[in-house]
C-alpha cells in the first residue's frame, strides 16, 4: 500500500475519518465494527483489513515496509503479470532496445505524460463512480450524478446529490474534483 494513500470510512451516511491508513487501522481495531464501511480514496474501492491480533500486528501486516538502507541493490516493486500479444507485437518488442520489459514500460510512461490531466481526470471519475455504487446507488439522482461525472458538468453533479447525507455528498464532491475542476 502507498504511504500517502487516505482511506475514508463510514458508520451508514456519516463519515467517521478520512486519513492515512495507519489513522484508519488504528480506528478499526479501537472499537466495534459492524456497519463500516472503508474506502481507498485512490480507487473508490471498499477495503477489508484483517484486524485481527494486537494494533502493532494489524499495523505490521497492512502497512508498507519501511525502505532498506544500506548496501546492496533497492527492491524495484516488479510485478510479474502475463500480457496477450499478437506474434508480430512480440517480435517488435524483442527487437527494442533493452527488450520487451523495457519497451512497455517506455510505451506507458509516454503515454502517461502525454496526457497527465487525462490520466488523473480517468482515475477520478473511476474512484468517484465506485464509491457513488457502493453508498448511492439507491439514493435518487444517482444516474443523473453518474452521467455528469463521467460529462464533466460540476453543477449538474452537485444538483444530482442535492439530497444525498451530507457527508456522503461531501466525499463523492472530494473524489470527483480532478475529473470536474480539468474541463
Amino acid at each position: 500500500m502507498d504511504a500517502d494513500a487516505t482511506f475514508t470510512t463510514f458508520d451508514g451516511p456519516t463519515r467517521r475519518l478520512t486519513a492515512p491508513l495507519a489513522d484508519t487501522l488504528t480506528l478499526l481495531h479501537a472499537g466495534p465494527r459492524a456497519g463500516l464501511l472503508t474506502f481507498d480514496d485512490r480507487t473508490g474501492r471498499s477495503v477489508d483489513f484483517d484486524l485481527s491480533g494486537t494494533l502493532d500486528e494489524v499495523l505490521a501486516r497492512h502497512l508498507p515496509p519501511e525502505p532498506r538502507s544500506g548496501p546492496g541493490r533497492p527492491k524495484l516493486g516488479v510485478v510479474s503479470r502475463e500480457v496477450s500479444l499478437l506474434p508480430r507485437h512480440w517480435e517488435w518488442l524483442e527487437r527494442q532496445r533493452g527488450g520487451a520489459s523495457a519497451a512497455l514500460r517506455r510505451l506507458i510512461d509516454e503515454a502517461r505524460k502525454a496526457d497527465p490531466d487525462g490520466e488523473r481526470r480517468a482515475q477520478a471519475q473511476a474512484a468517484t463512480d465506485r464509491f457513488l455504487g457502493a453508498v448511492g446507488g439507491d439514493l435518487p439522482g444517482f444516474e443523473a450524478a453518474t452521467r455528469a461525472l463521467y460529462a464533466g458538468q460540476r453543477a449538474a453533479f452537485e444538483a444530482a446529490l442535492a439530497a444525498w447525507p451530507p457527508d456522503v455528498r461531501t466525499h463523492a464532491l472530494y473524489l470527483a474534483a480532478p475529473a470536474l475542476d480539468a474541463q
